[in-house]
């Protein structure tokens, strides 16, 4: 009865706010309302063999699947939310967003066969800097829902590089050249791999992180991202 008591008073004087429109969320909303929920901009390119985001990745690695959930476009409710995430301090939304990838993608098999989630690692000095890796965040989500498990430190950033957001497309794929690290490789070997980022623009990460693993013997590589953007 008093833990209740006390978190309806911290409710009151801290109230949860939706973290696109600010309205003050329902004790059954989580971190986005209803509202806001219904009208992020969803790709539903997981429904389409060939979708634009495989694509992008064709002749760049084997890739099994991939997919992009939302679009991210300038001003944009998802930008907004990944925002957040990312330079606000809010690894809760990761959580959430990954949650809310896992419950919509496993209904049309996109999870099907997948051994584990390999979230895009940050260089130790970022990831201390922002206090937690945003791509770890959104893989907890989404095992959460679907029990498959997330290979933390399965691949290691060996350099640090600057931030990739102002850059543009051959500068990206030069800033991530050689840039990933996998310590044990046989974790790997036979296994069906989710490579998990939050928003897909060139996909130079994610390919330098591709070219780290595909030599291992019997690896399946996928990719999912939260977003896409409109320049991809």
């Amino acid at each position: 009865m008093k833990w209740t008591l006390g978190i309806d008073l911290w409710n009151l004087f801290f109230p949860r706010t939706c973290r696109i429109c600010g309205r003050i969320l329902t004790p059954q909303e989580e971190v986005v309302c209803a509202t806001c929920l219904c009208r992020l901009p969803r790709t539903r390119f997981h429904e389409r063999a060939g979708n634009p985001v495989e694509q992008h990745f064709w002749g760049k690695f084997p890739l099994v699947r991939a997919t992009s959930f939302f679009y991210y476009t300038k001003g944009g409710s998802a930008r907004q939310l990944l925002y957040e995430l990312k330079y606000h301090g809010h690894p809760e939304v990761g959580v959430f967003l990954g949650k809310l990838l896992a419950v919509e993608l496993r209904m049309s098999g996109f999870f099907d066969g997948v051994d584990l989630l390999l979230p895009i690692p940050l260089h130790p000095r970022r990831q201390r800097e922002r206090g937690y890796n945003q791509s770890e965040r959104i893989a907890a989500g989404i095992s959460a829902v679907t029990g498959i498990p997330v290979a933390l430190d399965g691949v290691i950033r060996g350099r640090y590089t600057e931030t990739q957001t102002h850059k543009g497309a051959y500068e990206r794929w030069q800033n991530v050249q050689q840039l990933f690290v996998c310590p044990d490789t046989s974790r790997f070997a036979g296994k069906h791999v989710l490579l998990l980022d939050d928003v897909l623009t060139t996909g130079a990460t994610l390919v330098s992180c591709a070219d780290t693993l595909q030599d291992i013997p019997g690896i399946r590589l996928s990719v999912l991202t939260v977003a896409v953007a409109a320049e991809s």
